[in-house]
């Protein structure tokens, strides 16, 4: 049998850039190499697309860069070609790929900016397509959507900080009256992993919260503090999918931020979640419906708080969450079991499919 060739996208711009190579050496790692023949794009911070064929080990510490045997690659735009243009010294050299596996978080990576260039190039992919990626990147939209699907979500109101910056007073006076209760929690409306997230207890630490933020994103949003256990939910599939058993997380620090998610080993995942049978029915049916809801396929993970007097609230999708060796997707996903290379060869049948729909 003839090997397919996937091609496995890695790095980006966005600030998760380093999670990125992580998650992609594990996902390399999985895939069947009697099914398929493996190449691996990396791009660096500078937005440079590379095609590098050395030791996977050199992704993740990021030393593949200086590779000498790197060659300048970009995905072809033109279906017709459905394929990877590698610049050689004698001029421009065409791979065809069969499928497409982004592991790239955050911007550009799943916000469905590189998830339209996938579908220019006709090339069936992993994951979310363009306008999921989009809802599902920016938390304003995200929380209008949950909002009018009758999903439970933590109150919250935004602005862009184009308009903050030309009247500060008039937009803290409307965080004051939309959540009129100490502390908030301040997020860029377009970054994963935590990033530019800030916990703010009165007035000053607000305006250094929104200063934060400001350098993520344009736009700000910020929520009401849900006192609750932090769960996720592991949603797998396109028409109809399926939710993993929910696991939660007892965060190293005062939430799970960036440094938590990727640097401490001191933060404890439990699985299943440490919540009633009902809750964790509940935590999976509300998955479910946020992820039709959104229009998601392939996969996400689903983020919730669940109060102590039993609200189950959601707090964001992850449409491509990560794969580092503690993150909670394959941790979950494992959990009901469905593991390792099973896991990988799921998502890429998943890809097919939905490109076969959308012919």
């Amino acid at each position: 049998m003839q090997k397919k060739r996937i091609a496995v996208i890695f790095g980006g711009k966005s600030s998760e850039h380093e999670v990125s190579r992580i998650s992609a050496s594990y996902v390399i790692s999985k895939i069947p190499e009697d099914q398929y023949e493996v190449l691996t794009i990396g791009i660096t911070k500078k937005g440079k697309w590379l095609l590098y064929s050395g030791d996977t080990a050199a992704i993740a510490d990021g030393s593949w860069e200086n590779n000498p045997d790197n060659k300048t690659a970009f995905l072809s735009p033109d279906s017709s070609v459905s394929g990877l243009a590698v610049i050689t010294e004698g001029g421009c050299k065409i791979i065809k790929l069969d499928v497409i596996f982004p592991v790239m978080h955050g911007k550009n990576g799943e916000d469905g900016t590189i998830q339209g260039l996938f579908e220019l190039s006709g090339i069936p992919y992993v994951g979310c397509g363009v306008l999921a990626s989009a809802n599902c990147m920016d938390k304003v939209v995200t929380n209008i959507m949950l909002k009018h699907s009758g999903i439970d979500e933590a109150a919250f109101t935004w602005f862009y900080a184009s308009d903050y910056r030309k009247s500060p007073e008039k937009y803290l006076e409307q965080v004051e009256t939309d959540l009129p209760e100490y502390p908030v929690f301040v997020k860029p409306a377009n970054a994963g992993s935590s990033v530019g997230i800030s916990k703010a207890s009165n007035r000053e630490e607000l305006i250094k919260a929104i200063e934060t933020a400001i350098k993520e994103d344009d736009k700000i949003l910020i929520e009401e503090n849900i006192i609750g256990k932090e769960i996720e939910c592991a949603v797998l599939g396109n028409d109809d999918p399926m939710a993993s058993i929910p696991g939660e997380i007892a965060p190293a620090s005062e939430f799970y931020d960036y440094d938590a998610k990727y640097n401490s080993a001191e933060s404890k995942l439990y699985i299943p979640a440490q919540i009633s049978d009902e809750l964790i029915y509940k935590v999976r049916v509300t998955a479910l419906k946020a992820y039709r809801a959104l229009g998601c396929s392939g996969l996400s993970r689903v983020d919730f708080f669940v109060t102590d007097d039993g609200r189950v609230l959601l707090n964001e999708i992850n449409t491509l969450p990560g794969f580092t060796s503690i993150s909670m997707y394959p941790k979950l996903m494992a959990a009901c079991d469905i593991e390792g290379s099973r896991l990988i060869e799921k998502l890429i049948e998943f890809a097919y499919e939905r490109s076969e729909k959308n012919v």
